[in-house]
């Protein structure tokens, strides 16, 4: 005879809602379905810290690690780590500072130039199709909320 007790094991158990009252389950929850998106439509080898990471080289050729890491939010450990990876792909190139052997000054090369341009037009588009629902004003709402959402747990970090 069945346990009439035991949970279906055909229904999926519904999140409850100590999880679904909470930020920061949301906010995990939007990323991971973000990053399940952004594998199938930007690019499957390139991650976000890299993506950004690119960007803020273009945008700032020459500039050490350490202070580009701050920009894309990444601890200096994990900006070496993905600034290595980035260059073991020929997409950027490390050079010492004449100045200080342990800075490294990042550059793009041509064919990181190519790769940032291409997954940043499939990145515009991924944006453009996932706030697609909502206006004009709604969009600058969600990303001045996120933003300032981002703004204040990183503070929070900081703080403690």
């Amino acid at each position: 005879m069945a346990d009439e007790t035991a949970p279906s094991t055909s229904a999926r158990p519904r999140p409850p809602a100590a999880l679904t009252t909470a930020p920061g389950y949301q906010v995990r929850r939007l990323y991971q379905a973000y990053l399940a998106v952004w594998i199938r439509a930007v690019d499957p080898l390139l991650t976000g810290p890299q993506f950004a990471v690119l960007q803020v080289v273009d945008a700032s050729p020459g500039h050490d690690q350490r202070s580009l890491a701050s920009a894309v939010a990444l601890d200096t450990s994990t900006m070496t780590d993905v600034a290595r990876r980035l260059e073991k792909r020929g997409l950027i190139v490390r050079r010492t500072a004449a100045d200080d052997g342990r800075r490294k000054l990042l550059y793009l090369t041509e064919e990181g130039k190519h790769t940032l341009d291409d997954a940043n037009r499939r990145a515009r588009l991924l944006d453009e199709q996932l706030l697609e629902p909502y206006g004009t004003q709604q969009r600058d709402d969600i990303t001045h909320m996120l933003a300032s959402l981002a703004d204040h747990w990183e503070q929070l970090t900081q703080d403690g």
